[in-house]
């Protein structure tokens, strides 16, 4: 498979991708940043530019939504009433941001990130109740023009680089439109599914993305994301370790984007 692909991998390499892979595909179903696992995967192990990494990445992001979003549906636990407009505000936004990707500013891009990730980690800290909640979706509130706006900034975000967009989605998601954590983890991967599939085309268009690295994690994210979606639809209190789960994926987004 290696000389089809064109990529070499050794044993020990194969089993990285084998364990970062599913962890990826947990981590990002249950929150997000890892593409903080996968990026660094490619850049080092693999070789590959940084703008390269970063469509790359997009394939495993794409294969791991679609597959969690099938296991979601298959278990009737995914709700888009009152979606439409804050789905396509989102995926308008990842477009302009995959566009604007192809001239990455790498060292102010992190520095920015970090700031953010250190902020939303004072938020899921100091008030809990925030994120832990039984509230109903307020429709009215997620389609304010505000709300629009706020979501259509994550989505040039998560176009523009994937590593930590499902944080701030789940942020948008929960604190914007009263999802609960579980049902908007549901949102959150039919919205990276979505807008994946343009801003992977644009990455493809400019030639910034390896095709055998890329589906060798994604087969692994895929079976990551789908233990991590059986885990959340059948857990009890799901909610409460998923904050959890945010609070300590934010405090290494934020640690690695600094320093």
């Amino acid at each position: 498979m290696d000389g089809i692909l064109g990529i070499e991998l050794s044993t020990a390499e194969w089993l990285l991708f084998l364990v970062a892979g599913i962890g990826t595909g947990i981590i990002n179903t249950l929150a997000g940043s890892g593409s903080l696992i996968t990026l660094p995967i490619f850049v080092f192990i693999c070789g590959l530019p940084a703008p390269v990494a970063n469509g790359t990445n997009r394939i495993g992001v794409l294969l791991q939504s679609g597959v969690g979003l099938a296991t979601y549906r298959q278990r009737g636990a995914l709700d888009l009433a009152g979606t439409p407009r804050l789905l396509t505000a989102i995926i308008l936004g990842a477009i302009v941001g995959a566009l604007i990707a192809v001239d990455l500013n790498e060292e102010t891009m992190n520095v920015v990130l970090g700031v953010l990730m250190a902020v939303m980690l004072v938020v899921l800290i100091l008030k809990p109740s925030r994120w832990i909640h039984d509230q109903p979706f307020d429709a009215k509130r997620s389609n304010h023009p505000l709300s629009l706006l706020a979501f259509f900034a994550i989505g040039v975000y998560g176009g523009f680089i994937q590593a930590g967009v499902g944080i701030f989605l789940l942020a948008g998601l929960v604190l914007i439109s009263r999802f609960t954590l579980k049902s908007g983890n549901g949102i959150k991967l039919l919205v990276v599914f979505l807008y994946s599939i343009p801003s992977l085309a644009v990455f493809f268009w400019f030639d910034q993305v390896h095709l055998g690295y890329g589906l060798a994690m994604a087969v692994f994210q895929a079976i990551g994301a789908w233990i991590g979606v059986r885990w959340i639809t059948q857990f009890e209190h799901a909610d409460v370790w998923i904050h959890r789960i945010l609070i300590v994926a934010v405090a290494a987004a934020a640690i690695k984007f600094l320093f």
